[in-house]
């Protein structure tokens, strides 16, 4: 369990007649172990101790709501572990599914899921669907998360009724070069991808004119997962596979799809959206001004609004089943 940065309160100076002190003492001593115990919980245990350093509020509320859940595998009887944050309301309608791009987490959600919440959408930012979810989707998948929902969509298309792709990384041939590093090379530059410099440059790249000191903060949100144990050997594991090549599937997709894209990409072209579109069959594509890479974080409100439109799109918002909390 993570513990909270608090001070122990010194004990007064008791003298013969300070029982009643000593009670209200033992009485305050209670109170401190409760709030120790309450900060101690804020988060769940699996997560990495430097979680407490994060100090943006939404980022630490959507952190605490994180879960840990088994998801069986077809080829064997073993499960693996995998996380999401479940939605607080579950509705009749087909739910929206939202995943992160290459090397990140959930809480790269923790601006816009609220906001979608808030407008009646039940909302999952996870990582499976066979084993919880079982109904028709909305699949969101920003940068490399699009190469996911399309590749998802293509193989598996009675699981999604609608795509949103934002600022999509579908172009890449794979991890390319990286795929035939010796592993050795390859944990070295894996290792090189979690320092602290180099996120840095990665987050004033995909946000427009961040202060300095919500720089260093959303740079610590976005690499507070290269911390969990297993992340190196995933992301090694990731690299050798050879990544996601989805170029060909493009127009193989069925489904109705939302492009969103930042007018001030630095990290993919803008030329790009513009194909995808007209590969795409069925498609609108929808442009965030005064926005770098991630839509969803920094320009939560119009991605949500974009989002609901398209969602409710030709459908009816449905009735509320369960509040999972």
């Amino acid at each position: 369990m993570l513990t909270a940065n608090l001070s122990p309160v010194a004990p007064p100076i008791l003298g013969p007649k300070s029982t009643g002190k000593l009670m209200n003492h033992r009485s305050n001593r209670k109170l401190n172990f409760k709030v120790l115990a309450t900060m101690a919980s804020e988060f769940p245990a699996f997560l990495p101790k430097e979680v407490e350093n994060i100090k943006e509020p939404v980022a630490r509320k959507l952190a605490s709501r994180i879960e840990r859940l088994p998801v069986p595998l077809s080829l064997s009887k073993t499960s693996i572990m995998s996380s999401c944050v479940k939605p607080k309301t579950q509705l009749d309608t087909s739910p929206l599914v939202l995943l992160h791009g290459f090397d990140s987490s959930c809480l790269e959600w923790r601006h816009a899921l609220p906001l979608l919440e808030e407008a009646g959408l039940e909302t999952w930012a996870v990582d499976f669907w066979s084993s919880y979810i079982k109904r028709p989707m909305t699949l969101v998948g920003p940068s490399l998360g699009a190469a996911v929902a399309i590749d998802f969509a293509v193989n598996y298309p009675e699981a999604v009724g609608k795509l949103v792709l934002i600022d999509a990384s579908v172009y890449a041939e794979g991890t390319g070069n990286l795929a035939k590093l010796p592993k050795l090379m390859a944990y070295a530059g894996v290792y090189l991808l979690k320092s602290l410099p180099l996120r840095l440059y990665a987050t004033s790249l995909a946000f427009n004119g961040l202060p300095w000191d919500t720089c260093l903060d959303w740079t610590n949100i976005g690499r507070l997962h290269c911390s969990l144990p297993w992340w190196a050997d995933a992301t090694v594991d990731f690299m050798i596979s050879g990544g996601y090549n989805v170029s060909a599937q493009i127009e193989q997709v069925k489904q109705k799809a939302l492009i969103i894209w930042g007018e001030n990409d630095q990290i993919i072209d803008n030329r790009l959206a513009v194909r995808l579109h007209s590969e795409l069959q069925n498609a609108i594509i929808r442009q965030i001004p005064d926005c770098g890479h991630i839509p969803h974080v920094e320009k939560p409100a119009a991605v949500s609004k974009l989002i609901t439109e398209f969602v409710r799109a030709e459908s009816k918002i449905g009735t509320q089943r369960l509040i999972l909390s």
